[in-house]
């Protein structure tokens, strides 16, 4: 059986770089958090930003930033050695603190998007590599938390991408064989995981990583997620 023969009935979305633009959010963030862990010590916030792929005098990420497909917990671990005053765990609060204070810049207008796929009757999900509490924030800020049947966290009890766990949990929840479930994001960690959990992938470039980058790993390339429905009719 080939995949266009297999229904549609579910789209698990990424958050960041996917459903909302990643550089509006987490420059924004970056510049925030890195501020007020080194009080304010501009020369000490540029160093922790460079450990972890940020530029705090441009405001802009390395395309290898670990906060482009990383968790909270992995960018802590990074900094921490520049803050030996501090715990992990107080690290990791004021990280997400800050985070669910970032300003969010929806890719698309999300409310019709997301209505339309409710609509024709899919499912929807949200897995995310940020800390479910601050994600929540950002999709109620975006007034569309109730248009998810499901969102997770990398804390949320199935693990990060670029492993499977979020999306079979999705699928579980939803009732509906992976299959028959598209992965949609804008990094290979959210691919890699779309293609571990037996899912069709759909990249995004509204993220830090280029098409070249994400090609080999999906079966399609759109611009920004807009661009599904046209997508799903050909399907």
């Amino acid at each position: 059986m080939s995949r266009k023969s297999i229904p549609i009935n579910g789209l698990c979305f990424d958050k960041d770089g996917t459903l909302f633009d990643f550089a509006t959010t987490w420059e924004a963030w970056a510049a925030a958090f890195l501020l007020r862990a080194a009080e304010g010590d501009t020369a000490h916030a540029a160093q922790v930003g460079q450990a972890i792929g940020f530029d705090l005098d441009k405001r802009k990420f390395a395309t290898e930033s670990i906060v482009i497909a990383g968790t909270p917990q992995e960018v802590t671990a990074t900094i921490a050695p520049f803050f030996t005053h501090m715990s992990e765990a107080g690290l990791l609060e004021m990280l997400n603190e800050e985070a669910a204070l970032a300003p969010q810049m929806p890719a698309v207008p999300l409310v019709p998007l997301l209505t339309g796929f409710r609509a024709a009757g899919l499912k929807l999900g949200v897995a995310t590599n940020d800390s479910e509490a601050p994600a929540r924030a950002h999709l109620d800020g975006a007034g569309v938390t109730g248009l998810f049947d499901f969102i997770a966290g990398y804390d949320s009890g199935h693990g990060g991408k670029p492993a499977a766990g979020q999306l079979l949990a999705f699928a579980a929840a939803v009732d509906l064989p992976p299959e028959q479930i598209v992965m949609v994001g804008d990094s290979t960690h959210d691919l890699h995981a779309g293609r571990t959990a037996g899912m069709r992938t759909v990249a995004v470039l509204t993220g830090g990583a280029v098409a070249d980058q994400l090609a080999p790993l999906a079966d399609v390339v759109l611009r920004d997620i807009g661009e599904i429905p046209a997508w799903l009719e050909t399907q």
